[in-house]
């Protein structure tokens, strides 16, 4: 029994720190800048709703450039995360700077648990869909390799579909 305890415990350790390479190699080879540009197809139907397709990078991700209180920032749309989730340094490139002892929400990843800080972004936009006050959280840079663009977002759209390798935003 001990021999099987001592097994498990290797193995839960040698997964964390193959989701934490991983993640890592991920970082440092991202996928080329063609791929990570949406197919700017952002338009306006005649009820006045704003449209956005988005082409998937060869990894099958729908990549999107965002911009968050004005500044440009990449995201990776991920329908699995229920808040935006913004690594520390982009999260710093907008002003929000979150202090030690504001990371007390805790965070199942990749990585296991980790504690994030929340944040709202006041405005949040994609081609021209404009999001406001939309709740985040801040993680740190080694736990987190791309940010997210989740469901905090994409259910403040009319609509959000997967069809013919495109994603489409309709708000």
């Amino acid at each position: 029994m001990r021999q099987v305890l001592i097994l498990a415990a290797a193995l839960l350790v040698g997964g964390g720190y193959a989701a934490r390479v991983a993640n890592k190699v991920v970082a440092e080879h991202p996928v080329q800048e063609a791929s990570l540009q949406p197919v700017a197809e952002p338009s306006q139907s005649s009820a006045g709703q704003h449209r956005m397709m988005l082409e998937s990078d060869r990894l099958g991700h729908f990549r999107a450039d965002v911009r968050v209180e004005g500044r440009h920032i990449d995201f990776m749309v991920d329908t699995g995360a229920s808040l935006v989730a913004l690594r520390e340094s982009d999260a710093a490139m907008i002003g929000i700077r979150p202090m030690p002892s504001d990371y007390t929400a805790v965070v199942s990843t990749a990585n296991g648990q980790v504690k994030a800080a929340r944040a709202k972004l006041a405005r949040v936009e994609i081609g021209d869909i404009i999001v406001y006050d939309v709740p985040a959280l801040v993680l740190p840079d080694d736990v987190l390799a791309t940010n997210l663009l989740g469901v905090s977002f994409l259910s403040r759209l009319r609509r959000y579909e997967y069809a013919d390798g495109r994603l489409v935003l309709e708000q």
